[in-house]
């Protein structure tokens, strides 16, 4: 006997809805050198879409690839081929930048890509990677009041005298306007003068209806990156930052106020589950605006700080006296390491109740 109201399992379900406005963010840091443990183009291009793929799952808003000062020491390591001029291959040259490419690439709608990232030997082989698949990754036919997108250039003069003069005027009313194409069957005009081959998020007018309307450009206007997340609920990504050192991931912070809850990791850190709502010591975890997650690489974060000659002069020693909560992600791990981009699945999954419950909204 069939069952009734068998669910289709033919295509995903989980499909993210927003449900609340917010306003707190998650952002990870982590090294660059991570990527020269990885011997050829095809795995540290595998290892860079590991990473990418935790944090779309798990929400995060920020990555931060830092300098922990053992990409220096393996520079010019590897196979020769990958080794040329300005514009080649930089796995092997510059991990720290490889690492950011990769993640920029694969956090853009798929449709903006050709627009924003020319050929070029590090995206090789991204295409064979899984898809991020996040709610900014809209399909056409798919309709949401936020979309990502990218202006174009308006059509010329002489293009524009084969159109209705009815167009011609509306579109001549307002010399500081934008076209963007945001993967709708037309393009979008925006009340803001922006430079061709740029990306922009665009907020649209409140109608379903457009995503199937015809070629005359709908009005939208221009909305900050953060305003899917924090006027809808929307998670819309991740942002790529570059840190010159350990001390520079939080000295830069480009959030007002900084990062107000910082956690580091390594297995000589109190358990994970010591955390969780209180910490060992009975303190509560405190609500936070900006979560900020750090991991270390091969030889963890103490190298980092070795390394970061601010933090020398400063006469920081130890790694842990940089965060708030210094934890250990596995006690009691089988296997001698844990690599990095393991460790970031096991710290997302393991914070997320946190995450979810201290966040301000």
């Amino acid at each position: 006997m069939k069952r009734k109201n068998k669910p289709d399992t033919s295509r995903p379900t989980a499909v993210f809805e927003a449900s609340e406005a917010r306003a707190y963010t998650v952002s990870v840091a982590l090294p660059g050198s991570i990527i020269t443990n990885a011997l050829t183009p095809e795995l540290k291009t595998l290892l860079a879409g590991r990473i990418a793929r935790a944090l779309a799952v798990f929400c995060v808003d920020e990555i931060v690839v830092f300098d922990d000062g053992q990409s220096k020491q393996r520079k010019g390591i590897g196979d020769p081929q990958y080794q040329n001029a300005d514009g080649g291959f930089t796995g092997f040259s510059d991990p720290d930048y490889f690492l950011m490419h990769i993640l920029s690439y694969l956090e853009t709608p798929p449709f903006l890509r050709s627009f924003l990232f020319p050929m070029h030997p590090d995206l090789r082989f991204a295409g064979s990677l899984p898809s991020l698949d996040m709610p900014h990754h809209l399909k056409s036919h798919e309709w949401c009041r936020y979309r990502e997108g990218v202006t174009v250039e308006r059509p010329t003069q002489g293009e524009g005298s084969k159109r209705p003069k009815k167009r011609k005027r509306e579109e001549s009313q307002s010399e500081e306007a934008s076209l963007v194409d945001v993967g709708l069957p037309q393009k979008i005009s925006v009340p803001a003068a922006i430079p061709p081959k740029t990306r922009v998020t665009v907020k649209l007018p409140e109608s379903s209806n457009m995503a199937a309307s015809g070629d005359s450009p709908a009005v939208g206007s221009v909305a900050a990156p953060s305003a899917p997340r924090e006027e809808a609920g929307y998670y819309w990504g991740y942002s790529v930052r570059a840190a010159s050192s350990l001390s520079a991931v939080v000295t830069e912070c480009t959030y007002a106020g900084g990062y107000d809850l910082t956690i580091g990791t390594s297995e000589r850190g109190s358990p994970l589950s010591d955390l969780g709502h209180h910490t060992a010591d009975g303190g509560q975890v405190p609500r936070f605006n900006h979560l900020l997650v750090v991991f270390g690489g091969v030889a963890g974060l103490e190298v980092a700080v070795e390394a970061d000659s601010e933090l020398q002069t400063m006469g920081v020693k130890e790694p842990k006296d940089l965060f708030d909560y210094w934890i250990n992600l596995c006690p009691g791990q089988g296997s001698r390491t844990i690599r990095t981009e393991e460790a970031v699945w096991l710290g997302l999954m393991g914070l997320r109740e946190l995450v979810v419950s201290k966040g301000q909204r």
